[in-house]
This record gives C-alpha cells, sequence and structure tokens, in this order.
C-alpha cells in the first residue's frame, strides 16, 4: 500500500541576512516554526534494474519532471544507495506553490520519508540531513520540525524547545497569501544594496546592526536548546544511553544547577519557566524581525498593508503577539492569543483585500509543535 504524508508547512519567526559571500550565497540566522497547514504526498517505490521515477499532481504549475525538489530527493537518495526502484509520487497541492512557506521543501523532506518506508531503508539522521540540504537550504527543517533554528544559508539545522505562548505549543495563526510574487533572488539583491549603502558613516542614517549575531544572540538567550533526536514514531528511537538528560537539554551539569544559594535557584527556575510559559512574548520583547522587510515593503507596500491589519490595533480586538512576513513573501503572518482573536484577524484582512487585493487567500492554522508534527505525520 503507498505510504501518504502529511507534507506541512512554515513560517519564518525571525530572519537575519548577513552580507554577500564569495559563494553568491547569504549567511542566515532564522528561527522556523512549523504550521498545521500541509500538502499529502504519497509514495510508492519498488526495487527494479533500473530507477523510474513518475511524478504527478492535482496542480497544474507544480513542475512533474526532475526540476520538482521530491523527484529530486528521490532520485539523490536511490543513487547515493545505489539502489534502483520504481517510484510513483503524487503531490496533492493545498499550499501556494511560492510564497514563503516551505511548501516545494516540505514535499521533498515528505518524499524521503515515504521512500524510506516503502523500502524500508534506515539512512539514519545525518545522512537524511545531508540529503535534505543538496536538495534545497529549507529542506533539512522539515526533518526536524517544530521550532527550528536554521544557520549558514538556513540548512544547518537545531531543533530547539517549542515556542509557546500562555503554556501552549499551538498558537493560532492566521497566514494571509496575496497573489504577490516575490523573487527572492530579486530581494536579496536589494537588501545588498541596501547594505550597502549602509555602509559608510552617516549621521542621519546609522549603519545597519549586525543583525546575524544580534538574532542569533536573541535566540540563544531565549529558546531552550534540545537534542536533535526525538520520538518521531517514525523513524527508530535512540537508546536511553543516547537520550539527552533533562540537564543536557538546558545546556548545565547536574553539578551546575544544584551550585548556588537557594535563592538563585529559585529565581533561575522561575525565569526557566516564565519562558517556557511564554517564549514567544520573550521573543518579541527582544526584538525579533525579518530583515526581507526593509527591501520587500518599499517594492510591494501592499504586503505592509497586510501586516499592519494581520498585526491589529491596540484595542485588543483581534490583536496579534506578533505579525511580520515569512522568508521572503509573499506569505505574512499573526499569532494570537486565542482562536477568537485569530477569527477577528482573518475577518479584518478578508475585507481589506476583497477591496484592495482581490485572489488574497487568509487561512486560518496553528502553529504545530514538534510531538504533534511527527505523531500527525502519516496521513492514515
Amino acid at each position: 500500500m503507498p505510504t501518504r504524508v502529511r507534507s506541512y508547512s512554515k513560517i519564518n519567526l525571525g530572519l537575519a541576512i548577513g552580507a554577500p559571500r564569495s559563494d553568491g550565497f547569504h549567511s542566515l540566522s532564522t528561527l522556523y516554526q512549523t504550521l498545521a497547514l500541509h500538502d499529502i504526498v504519497t509514495v510508492s517505490a519498488t526495487s527494479a534494474c533500473q530507477t523510474r521515477i513518475i511524478l504527478r499532481s492535482n496542480d497544474p504549475r507544480v513542475p512533474c519532471d526532475g526540476r520538482n525538489t521530491a523527484w529530486k530527493m528521490v532520485e539523490k537518495t536511490l543513487a547515493q544507495l545505489g539502489r534502483h526502484a520504481h517510484v510513483d509520487i503524487h503531490i496533492q497541492k493545498n499550499l501556494p506553490i511560492q510564497g514563503g512557506m516551505g511548501a516545494g521543501s516540505a514535499n521533498a523532506a515528505a518524499a524521503l520519508i515515504a521512500l524510506e518506508r516503502e523500502m524500508n531503508l534506515n539512512l539514519g539522521e545525518e545522512v537524511r540531513l545531508e540529503l535534505a540540504a543538496q536538495v534545497g537550504s529549507d529542506v533539512p527543517l522539515f526533518l526536524l520540525g517544530g521550532s527550528v533554528l536554521g544557520s549558514d544559508r538556513g540548512q544547518i539545522v537545531e531543533p530547539v524547545a517549542d515556542v509557546t505562548l500562555d503554556g501552549n505549543a499551538e498558537i493560532p495563526c492566521v497566514i494571509a497569501l496575496p497573489g504577490i510574487g516575490v523573487s527572492t533572488p530579486a530581494a536579496f539583491r536589494d537588501w545588498d544594496k541596501l547594505l550597502a549603502g549602509k555602509s559608510t558613516p552617516d549621521l542621519h542614517n546609522p549603519a545597519i546592526r549586525d543583525t546575524i549575531e544580534e538574532l542569533s544572540r536573541t535566540y540563544a538567550s531565549v529558546v531552550v536548546r534540545q537534542g536533535k533526536r526525538g520520538a518521531s514514531g517514525i523513524f527508530p528511537d535512540p537508546s536511553p544511553a543516547e537520550q539527552d538528560t533533562p540537564e543536557k537539554q538546558q545546556g548545565l551539569s547536574r553539578e551546575q544547577r544544584h551550585t548556588g544559594s537557594e535563592s538563585k535557584i529559585q529565581a533561575e527556575s522561575e525565569i526557566e519557566n516564565d519562558l517556557a510559559e511564554n517564549s514567544l512574548l520573550a521573543l518579541v520583547r527582544t526584538g525579533i524581525e525579518n530583515d526581507f522587510e526593509s527591501v520587500v515593503f518599499p517594492v510591494y507596500p501592499s504586503l505592509c498593508a497586510l501586516k499592519r491589519l494581520l498585526a491589529g490595533s491596540n484595542s485588543g480586538d483581534g490583536e496579534a503577539v506578533y505579525a511580520a512576513l515569512s522568508g521572503s513573501g509573499s506569505a505574512l503572518f499573526g499569532l494570537y492569543r486565542n482562536t477568537a482573536d485569530a477569527e477577528a484577524a482573518q475577518q479584518r484582512v478578508l475585507q481589506f483585500a476583497a477591496a484592495e487585493l482581490p485572489g488574497t487567500e487568509v487561512l486560518l492554522t496553528t502553529t504545530l509543535p514538534r510531538g504533534a508534527y511527527w505523531k500527525q505525520m502519516l496521513q492514515r
């Protein structure tokens, strides 16, 4: 029976861009967050003398050849293993083709997970992540799920404690998907121009801050790092000896946690509990943002207007805790304390879109923590 996998989406809670590198890429620091919105990727595979891949989709805009990330992932995996197979891939496309939600990258990760099950393979974590990084910078995050810290080009990933609000790791979210195509290469070029223009001292226009360093420090101070391995229910779990202890997950040894006065220990515990309950608020207070907004919004002012609508007013009616552009766009999102606020924001954006941006989709969803990500991954 074919393997059906939910291929989830993502947003970037914050994204800092560095200067252009000699290899043509930019260094990034970002905090990815997976969402419940998803495509469905169905794979059937049988061993064969020669590899043959067939890819189909319900959306005619999806490339059904070697340009497709899911195709690339399957092809690379079989080649690396020295295996041949007849592979049939179907992508039920529910997410936008482009828009900053990582849909194509998620399809590639889902195809890999399905291929392993179909052919009874166990590649191991490092091999999976290496293959994923070869296919695309956003692919590795979908082999972790939940809240994920990304660096380098975004492909170096580290799972962190799920971002929470009022103790909840499934935070109501509204996604606005305008029918605007934002070119990521053009956005990077505009960033380079902005960076170059700010490189000389100017009393009226201060130099751009080192966002990479600042955002990395922000994440490190707010979000507790976790071990990469987790109980996915899909891949084998590590042995008890390999699992990180709570002390390791907190970045402290048992001795360090029990050193010092009782009052200090209690104060640190209260801070940790507060961060665990409201890490999103802590991130917002430290000033997370998406650097792409500084170059995308001037070119597409309607996207800036959508962000303001998602954020809402200070009246409290549908006010977002945090709203931002995802990746280079054009998707935008808002995160809310409860479903009622999210629904109010959704209606507010829909009314604006009907008059000013016809064709804009406005979707209600939630963030998806790591445990739920893996528990719900396989489509029954």
